[in-house]
């Protein structure tokens, strides 16, 4: 009987296949709707998450901040120096790697051609925190390091822009007023969680930048990386201690600085992308709603024009529960329909979009089987009514229907 139903189903969704497209159309949009903005979500967090994680491992930044504290008068806190940095590595346990960092723009000229640039001072541990490698040359030596040489390296942007397809290694480039070699390109790393070329940096040994460029002694940045297994709160909380008597604050003051943890940033970042994610889904889920409410539209329709049909089958000795089935089984199968082109077109859209997007396409199963099995309930409970208003006919005023 199930099979005869379903047939009978089919032939008329058959009947009028043009009709049966535009009443399925809200079902199509809704389903694919929900699908694409929930994977594009989902891969939109993953690419934050790997963005901010490129930033380095376990890694916290010590920033100058403003000072709040009575009698401040709103001046800028100072900034940090090399020994700040030095004092962390020798005075907190747990920590792997302490890289102070000194950072400036300018344009950087070499080859004819010039680039305006993000020059960077800093030490060979910047390399290990912030997981950069190397595709060609090496890194500082100690002396180099000591000295403040003009040595430095170069990202693959700066690369590109300044030497086209020819090697940079052993290349010179002039920042500023001074001429330095070029001992190594870094690897590449793309774009940052913030929308920034990692790449268009030129990194130079802290001396070098701040004798040769600055002019000062002061540095901007201390990146911090701890060690596997670390409590992250207690490094915290003995940074700040030791930053706080360095900088002879007393109990009173406020804290003229800041640390940082760009892992609270991402779990803050990718929150705040899965409640867009889940609202954009429940907005696009309305129209799932509309077509349900298409269908059932379509299915009254559909009794009124079959009712000598009903009449007639129930006449001869069709059981109500049989016409019930019919048009019930003939509104889930027309949802059904819906979200299975909804689901062909959601996976091309995100497809698509996310190559269009940048942001990597991660395949949600359950994202899928919830929004068909979802359209096939709309099938079920907006098709219910008009499958038992026919089921409920009297056959001989059905008969009579003109």
């Amino acid at each position: 009987m199930l099979l005869n139903t379903l047939l009978l189903a089919l032939r008329s969704i058959q009947r009028n296949l043009l009709r049966s497209f535009l009443t399925i159309l809200g079902i199509v949009i809704g389903v694919s709707a929900v699908i694409t903005m929930v994977t594009l979500g989902n891969g939109a967090t993953l690419a934050v998450q790997n963005q901010i994680s490129g930033l380095g491992t376990n890694l916290l930044q010590v920033r100058p901040g403003q000072r709040l504290g009575p009698g401040s008068g709103g001046a800028a806190a100072p900034a940090f120096k090399e020994e700040d940095a030095a004092a962390i590595a020798s005075q907190i346990g747990g920590v792997a790697e302490v890289a102070p960092e000194a950072r400036t723009g300018s344009t950087v000229v070499a080859n004819g051609l010039n680039w305006s640039s993000s020059i960077i001072g800093s030490t060979n541990d910047w390399l290990a925190i912030g997981n950069w490698k190397l595709r060609d040359g090496r890194m500082f030596s100690d002396e180099e390091l000591r000295a403040g040489a003009a040595v430095c390296l170069i990202g693959e942007t700066v690369r590109r822009e300044l030497f086209g397809p020819r090697p940079a290694l052993g290349e010179r480039i002039r920042v500023k007023q001074i001429s330095c070699d070029v001992v190594g390109v870094l690897a590449t790393k793309g774009q940052g969680a913030f929308g920034n070329d990692q790449d268009d940096v030129v990194l130079m040994p802290i001396k070098t930048l701040q004798r040769r460029i600055t002019g000062n002694t002061l540095v901007n940045t201390l990146l911090v990386s701890m060690q596997d297994g670390s409590d992250a709160e207690r490094l915290k909380a003995s940074l700040t201690q030791l930053m706080r008597e360095r900088r002879k604050l007393a109990d009173s003051d406020e804290n003229n600085f800041n640390v940082l943890d760009p892992k609270q940033l991402a779990d803050t970042l990718s929150g705040t992308t899965k409640v867009m994610t889940t609202l954009l889904g429940a907005v696009a889920a309305v129209s799932l709603l509309v077509g349900g409410i298409g269908i059932m539209n379509i299915m009254l329709v559909s009794v009124t024009e079959r009712t000598r049909e009903i009449g007639l089958r129930l006449a001869i000795g069709a059981l109500e529960r049989e016409v019930l089935l019919q048009f019930l089984i003939e509104a889930v199968v027309l949802s059904s329909l819906g979200g299975l082109i909804g689901i062909v077109l959601a996976t091309g859209a995100s497809i698509g979009l996310s190559s269009l997007m940048g942001v990597p396409y991660l395949f949600n199963p359950t994202v899928n089987i919830v929004s068909f099995v979802f359209s096939a309930g709309i099938g079920v409970l907006f098709g219910y009514f008009p499958a038992r208003r026919a089921a409920r006919m009297d056959p001989i005023e059905a008969l009579r229907h003109e």
